[in-house]
């Protein structure tokens, strides 16, 4: 499991930092404003989880996730320059981000020994934050906030899955599968057909 988590986080840092440098484009930000959108989208989430569990932070403990996202965001600058990209084309693999970091956030905390209701929430804020912070960098304010398609809550339903089925018995790698399925399969079943929760007004 640990080692399915490790390269899960990995890719999660790659994609979400992927994100951040697409977001980053529409606002034709130049080669340092694209790094910071990045790597505060990559590893933002991440860091609060970590934080607020009391733990050492995962990029201060191991750089390879910084470099990652750094490597991602250069890469990706370079090949996204000077094209015309669509406004939505990052939602796609913002989508495979939530799902990737999901359940690695609400996995670790589990293995912290944190309860099930915080560590479902703890796979949430790992799952959301990066995406709030790159609005905020980019000047927009965070679709989590907005009404729109289900985001958090296909975060949410993708944790509570994790440790249901791993309460139910399946183990810890085949249920992080499918879990995490759920949340990418909710997210872009959302996106397709307008899936939202009720608001205010």
């Amino acid at each position: 499991m640990d080692t399915l988590l490790y390269w899960v986080g990995m890719a999660a840092v790659a994609v979400n930092a992927l994100t951040g440098v697409l977001d980053s484009a529409r606002k034709r930000m130049d080669l340092i404003g694209a790094l910071l959108v990045a790597v505060a989208t990559a590893l933002g989430g991440g860091t609060v989880r970590d934080l607020l569990l009391d733990r050492n932070v995962f990029w201060v403990v191991d750089q390879t996730y910084l470099m990652a996202a750094l490597a991602t965001a250069i890469l990706a600058f370079i090949i996204v320059r000077h094209r015309h990209l669509p406004a939505n084309l990052f939602l796609i693999p913002d989508a495979i981000g939530l799902a990737l970091f999901t359940i690695v956030g609400t996995q670790v905390a589990l293995q912290w020994h944190t309860p099930w209701l915080a560590a479902s929430l703890m796979g949430v804020i790992t799952g959301v934050v990066g995406g709030v912070l790159r609005d905020i960098l980019c000047n927009d304010v965070p679709s989590v906030f907005l009404k729109g398609e289900l985001y958090a809550t296909a975060a949410w339903l993708g944790a509570l899955s994790l440790i249901a089925l791993q309460t139910l018995g399946m183990a810890p790698v085949s249920a992080a599968w499918v879990a995490m399925g759920i949340v990418l399969l909710l997210r872009l079943l959302a996106l397709r057909f307008r899936w939202t929760l009720p608001a205010l007004g």
